[in-house]
């Protein structure tokens, strides 16, 4: 008898930690859509250490990207356009957008700053 009111209170307390637990979901903010404007998208400072138009890569010495949660660093990103590199060189100072596209950083916007 006594094994039975122990595993009969041990049921009962376990039955009584998962509904509290389960009231107690932290709240969560929506994932952001697919859809967000790239306008939400911050522009980077960066420098333009080397470029391959052929192959679409250049490599940059960036500020913080905080929508990849990326430091400053200098690293190569993929182009999503080969035309955003038309008139762009090594040293030239420009502001641009990366986002993680198919797994890898690329660059989805680049402006020369003057």
């Amino acid at each position: 008898m006594k094994t039975l009111t122990t595993l009969t209170a041990a049921v009962l307390l376990c039955t009584t930690g998962l509904s509290i637990a389960q009231s107690m979901q932290m709240p969560m903010k929506p994932a952001a859509s697919a859809s967000a404007s790239a306008s939400a998208m911050p522009l980077v400072n960066g420098e333009v250490r080397k470029l391959d138009p052929a192959t679409g890569l250049i490599v940059l010495r960036h500020g913080d990207i905080p929508n990849l949660a990326m430091p400053s660093m200098t690293m190569g990103f993929e182009i999503a356009d080969k035309k955003m590199l038309d008139g762009v060189k090594v040293g030239d100072k420009v502001r641009f957008q990366a986002e993680m596209v198919k797994g890898k950083a690329t660059v989805t916007e680049l402006h020369q700053v003057k």
